[in-house]
């Protein structure tokens, strides 16, 4: 099976754009003239995030990739979302801003490597997070997000033997939370491996009525330490009806956008990374998208996702199921 997808380079990106240009007013010409829906993820750039048709986190924006009518799609996030979208959506354009934005996660587990992996373990089933390549969603029994992946992995017997890739961290916490002892793969995302415990706490004792919010990517110390963990949603969610009024956020920094939006008179300190005096964890893949690109991209329809036929119907199957279950 070819499972080599095409990542096709963005010729665009130096293409001179006119400085007088204004660029909210012609992608959203250009989307109104090619009947095109930008998704964008919420750990994009503010401006991004502001022009997009939909904002959400990785289970949200695959249902809608699903349910809107569109013959174009935007992924303006990473390179997995966009494979996501062109796989539930295989007559339908997908674009993608930068096709150098792919994800630290989903890189940390090869194809080859982790079919390897799985066929050592042929009496395990194989449960797979969405920041994965569509080749390694092709060894999966079904997806699961941060949002979801506690109701799956409960829905499966007690005794079942499970595998969960990629995410060493995320594994740890649904097995904590559950009861179970997964065989785990040993990949990480860089922006939520580097939070700093220390510089978290230095913030606590700054601000000692915040609530401390994290994404269960965060390694355990932070997770320890933590008011409230959750997917990226349930962080925004749980911001917004919680009573109190300042947060230390502890996941990539592009969530704050829609958090103060939604709760403006409340305060959110983003939790630091250990090797940086900034105080914000950016992941440097999904910030590659910019308004320039998003423009170039849509003008041109370049650079496009492919996807081999029999890789792209494979690798549907286990995200169609996690579908399906998360109506449940």
């Amino acid at each position: 099976m070819n499972i080599k997808n095409s990542w096709l380079i963005n010729g665009f990106a130096d293409e001179h754009i006119d400085d007088s240009i204004d660029l909210v007013s012609e992608i959203n010409r250009l989307k109104q003239e090619k009947n095109a829906v930008i998704l964008a993820h919420y750990y994009q750039k503010d401006e991004i995030q502001d022009i997009a048709d939909v904002v959400g986190d990785s289970l949200a924006l695959a249902q809608q990739a699903t349910q809107l009518e569109a013959d174009v799609f935007v992924m303006s996030g990473v390179h997995f979302m966009a494979e996501t979208v062109k796989i539930l959506n295989p007559s339908k354009k997908v674009l993608l801003p930068d096709m150098h934005a792919g994800c630290s996660l989903a890189e940390s587990c090869p194809y080859d490597d982790f079919k390897l992996f799985v066929e050592a373990h042929p009496d395990h089933k194989v449960i797979s997070y969405v920041n994965t390549s569509a080749a390694v969603k092709t060894l999966t029994d079904v997806v699961v997000t941060s949002s979801n992946a506690r109701q799956i992995v409960e829905s499966f017997p007690k005794d079942e033997k499970l595998i969960f890739a990629p995410d060493r961290n995320l594994g740890n916490y649904i097995n904590s939370v559950t009861g179970r002892n997964m065989l785990l793969w040993d990949g990480a995302c860089h922006v939520h491996e580097q939070f700093s415990l220390e510089k978290i706490l230095d913030l606590k004792n700054q601000y000692p009525q915040a609530k401390i919010l994290a994404h269960p990517e965060c390694q355990r110390v932070v997770l320890n330490v933590a008011d409230y963990i959750g997917s990226t949603l349930a962080l925004l969610n749980y911001s917004k009806t919680s009573d109190a009024t300042q947060f230390i956020v502890a996941t990539e920094s592009g969530i704050l956008h829609e958090m103060k939006k939604a709760s403006p008179q409340k305060e959110f300190i983003p939790a630091p990374p250990l090797d940086s005096t900034c105080g914000c964890n950016d992941c440097n893949f999904m910030k590659m998208n910019t308004l320039k690109k998003m423009y170039l991209c849509l003008k041109n329809e370049f650079p496009f996702i492919e996807i081999d036929e029999t890789v792209r119907l494979k690798a549907e199957k286990p995200i169609r199921k996690m579908l399906e279950m998360s109506k449940k």
